[in-house]
């Protein structure tokens, strides 16, 4: 069996990038869809908006603030929960 030696650079750019660009462009549609629906309005797409200026960010640690901002930032406890599942992001 021969050996084999991992390359010693990989482009992240080229192996990334056609991913990251549909991701981008399914979620701007999502978003063209919700705003034509009249529901541009609703909490988790005021949360999306929200972590696309995150995004935007030129700082290193973008995808820890970016799912923070979805996260419920309270410490406390409830008494009960009030519903079953999760919804993807916190409501205020």
């Amino acid at each position: 069996m021969p050996d084999w030696t991992p390359p010693t650079s990989v482009n992240l750019v080229d192996l990334g990038f056609m991913d990251s660009r549909s991701k981008l462009i399914d979620l701007a549609a999502f978003l063209d869809r919700v705003q034509k629906a009249g529901q541009d309005g609703d909490f988790r797409v005021q949360a999306l908006k929200n972590a696309l200026t995150l995004l935007s960010q030129d700082k290193p640690q973008r995808a820890k603030d970016v799912l923070l901002s979805f996260s419920d930032p309270s410490t406390e406890p409830i008494a009960k929960a009030t519903m079953q599942g999760a919804i993807g992001a916190f409501k205020a």
